[in-house]
């Protein structure tokens, strides 16, 4: 297969492989080099199989609140081994979806790992022990991240687990401390207790979900708390020990230290950019903490090598990876430009239970840029679908410019949030303000009726509370 390609992209994620696509299907010969799934970790380890353990938990949840809606039911049992499979199974469906997509569109395909042996060449060490040395007048690095670790605490898989280990277990643990209360790790959190684990969740920040917005986190702590989930915030792990019955922590926070057992942890204290062993030494790409340096289409400082993803930096979200992938291979082919969405225009969605969603700038953010806000808040239990559907717990939130009437930022938590959410990133992305989503007619009866709403309540026109 060696020769000169359009287009070599070095990583098969959501990124990568709808970079490879997007090429091909521009008509530039392409091929793609993948060292382990294609799909990547979205794919494979986090988005999809995720949400197949998440909807398992929802399942589980459900039939637990039967009664309220005069269906008798006895305890459900829960058969761990097959909804783990179940995981499994849906990541390798769609694994095999991402390589005939690829087949289809004649996209080259390599097995193995790809590294710069000059800028325009590229070593890959196939997965049967071959080599094949490749060329190309573009290359896209969409390598990804993997988690981080704590030298106190490094992953054995076995009592100390990376989200990788969360998605394999065959044995439901008693007892689970999660370090780290981003999205990764409330997810996790949110489905091991509802099916019968003991958990308590580390946070080194003041609150749970730290990145967003503090009204959002309050709501969700306190969701976790009746669902009896431990939330230890402010804490930071000081010690760590690990022998056969299970792991032992030190935490110290405002009141002093404070020790922990479980059977296991799982660690979720971010990502590093997946930038070793790519050969980048030697070309001139530029690496900042783990993160390549790119622009706003994924073009480094050097002609013709790009990065796109996770492994070019926040935020980390498989759809902007995507997104990414198509202004980058666009802006290579100077096709009609595809519209590089600014940072604070996409979403973010936690899947946890009560599930939150959010796009934009946060209270708190816009509050700090010193413009003169108006904020609508609607909460679900004044909302006709959500009493009818049992699921009244949560808000809609609105940031709007009071001057110009922009769209700043938006969050919803609650049923169904990362579902709704796209209603504002649209919004957004097109301008719209207030006076037109004022204007605009929600179906009726809806949970999305609460977005309208929460505009109106930041004009002063609530209608139903």
């Amino acid at each position: 297969m060696a020769g000169e390609f359009d287009v070599l992209v070095i990583g098969g994620g959501p990124g990568g492989y709808v970079a490879a696509l997007r090429a091909a299907q521009l008509g530039l010969r392409t091929a793609l080099v993948e060292r382990e799934h294609l799909g990547g970790i979205c794919l494979n380890w986090g988005c999809i199989p995720t949400k197949s353990l998440l909807h398992a938990a929802d399942t589980l949840r459900r039939i637990r609140g039967a009664d309220a809606l005069g269906i008798a039911v006895a305890e459900p049992s829960v058969d761990f081994v097959r909804v783990m499979d179940r995981s499994r199974a849906v990541a390798q469906r769609l694994n095999r979806g991402v390589a005939h997509l690829l087949r289809k569109a004649g996209v080259a395909v390599l097995e193995g790992h790809a590294a710069f042996e000059a800028d325009r060449a590229v070593r890959v060490r196939l997965a049967d022990g071959n080599e094949e040395r490749l060329q190309a007048r573009h290359t896209i690095i969409a390598t990804g991240a993997r988690a981080k670790t704590l030298a106190q605490l490094p992953f054995d898989g076995e009592r100390v687990w990376s989200y990788r280990d969360a998605l394999c277990a065959r044995e439901l643990p008693r007892s689970l401390i999660v370090v780290g209360a981003g999205a990764i790790g409330m997810e996790f959190a949110s489905f091991y207790a509802t099916l019968g684990t003991r958990v308590t969740v580390v946070e080194a920040e003041p609150r749970v979900l730290p990145g967003g917005d503090s009204e959002v986190s309050e709501f969700v702590g306190k969701a976790f708390a009746r669902d009896g989930i431990e939330l230890r915030t402010g804490a930071r792990l000081r010690r760590a020990e690990v022998d056969p019955a299970g792991v032992r922590v030190t935490l110290e926070n405002a009141g002093g230290l404070e020790t922990l057992q479980a059977e296991r942890a799982l660690l979720a204290i971010g990502l590093a950019g997946n930038t070793e062993d790519l050969g980048l030494v030697h070309t001139q790409v530029r690496v900042e903490r783990s993160f390549i340096v790119v622009d706003a289409a994924g073009a480094t400082q050097v002609p013709g090598i790009h990065a796109i993803g996770d492994v070019a930096g926040p935020p980390m979200l498989a759809h902007k990876a995507s997104h990414q992938a198509l202004a980058c291979v666009d802006r290579i082919a100077n096709a009609r430009a595809h519209g590089q969405a600014p940072a604070p225009l996409i979403p973010a969605c936690v899947y946890s239970h009560p599930q939150s969603a959010s796009v934009g700038l946060t209270e708190e953010q816009a509050r700090a840029s010193g413009r003169p806000l108006r904020v609508g808040r609607f909460p679900l239990e004044a909302n006709g679908k959500a009493i009818a559907i049992g699921e009244a717990a949560g808000f809609v939130k609105t940031v709007f410019d009071a001057d110009t009437g922009a769209l700043l930022g938006a969050q919803i938590v609650g049923a169904d949030a990362p579902e709704l959410i796209h209603g504002f990133v649209l919004a957004g992305t097109l301008e719209a303000t207030e006076a037109e989503l004022i204007e605009t007619v929600f179906p009726h009866p809806t949970v999305s009726e609460a977005m309208h709403e929460s505009v109106l309540a930041a004009f002063g026109r609530p209608l139903h509370v």
